[in-house]
């Protein structure tokens, strides 16, 4: 059963909608950046800066509409929490790409890489699950696979941590590279909770 919804109100899911796909743009810039030559690094953190303030005008445009809106397709508290968390992931990934070119690590090993190409499956499975919303069918299958995948993340963050801290690396590059994994780990949680919120906006409505 989906949500009643009244003329324009469904604009709220255009923006979900919105912010899912840009956070598929920006992780998919994250890769690039990780397997491209360190002199293009600088050029990538402009472009998800750029992702990333667009994620955040899409964020603006929404509290807006919620503050002026006297009716919504749901709790207005849901609206606002789903838009925060999704905004929050494309933080995150503009965080890790910052830190990346701030600490200046060089190329980024294997475990950056994994990290990245599982925040960019979550985010293709964030985008999927916010386009179901007003239509939330089938819309399980997809919080499954949320679960999943941060699962594994999760095994690759603590590889990554075990190697690091197992490899007698000096205390600077721990530093660096434990914030990295760190960040990255950070937006894949930040998925699951958008998994979480949306999973309860369903409940609450069906």
């Amino acid at each position: 059963m989906g949500f009643s919804l009244l003329p324009k109100e469904d604009e709220y899911f255009t923006f979900f909608s919105q912010m899912g796909q840009k956070i598929e743009e920006g992780s998919a810039l994250l890769i690039k950046m990780c397997e491209d030559d360190i002199s293009q690094h600088e050029a990538y953190t402009k472009k998800i800066k750029d992702v990333e303030h667009e994620c955040d005008e899409i964020t603006h445009k929404m509290t807006t509409k919620l503050n002026k809106s006297f009716i919504t397709p749901f709790d207005r508290e849901d609206i606002y929490h789903l838009a925060v968390a999704l905004d929050d992931i494309c933080d995150y990934i503009d965080a890790g790409a910052r830190a990346i070119v701030m600490y200046g690590i060089g190329v980024p090993n294997k475990h950056t890489v994994d990290l990245a190409k599982v925040i960019q499956q979550l985010g293709a499975e964030i985008s999927k699950a916010v386009a179901l919303l007003s239509k939330p069918d089938e819309i399980n299958i997809h919080f499954v696979e949320i679960h999943r995948l941060e699962n594994e993340a999760d095994e690759i963050y603590f590889r990554a941590m075990k190697e690091l801290f197992s490899n007698g690396s000096d205390p600077l590059s721990v530093i660096k590279w434990k914030e990295i994994y760190e960040i990255l780990e950070y937006a894949t949680d930040r998925c699951e909770s958008v998994a979480n919120i949306i999973e309860s906006i369903v409940l609450k409505h069906n």
